[in-house]
């Protein structure tokens, strides 16, 4: 059998060679030979509401009242958010806010601090 990587996004193991790319029929991913499993597209990109690149641990600010399913308040605006986790799915932040607790945010409604 072949000695080709599985692919780093769905862990396929039916990859195959296109000239110096690894390419993944399942999902469609590919990546380069140089950088094998390590690729750069493996990590997360978050983005704020401005452009700028989030990361895990930031701080940021939230641009808009957002309503809160359940509480009797909504976010208001200027709000900050410390110690931010960047997670995959719809609400890519996780965070805790103070005086409502842990949260899922979308990066739209946020912009760094």
């Amino acid at each position: 059998m072949s000695t080709l990587p599985p692919c780093p996004k769905c862990n396929s193991e039916y990859t195959y060679e296109d000239g110096t790319l690894y390419v993944c029929p399942e999902c469609g991913h590919e990546w380069s030979k140089e950088a094998g499993a390590e690729s750069a597209d493996d990590t997360l990109v978050v983005r704020d509401a401005h452009g700028n690149l989030l990361q895990d641990g930031d701080t940021v600010t939230i641009i808009k009242d957002l309503k809160v399913k359940g509480a009797s308040s909504a976010l208001k605006v200027g709000t900050k958010v410390r110690n931010i986790r960047l997670v995959e799915g719809d609400h890519n932040i996780d965070c805790k806010i103070d005086g409502f607790g842990a949260m899922q945010l979308k990066s739209e409604f946020v912009k760094k601090a």
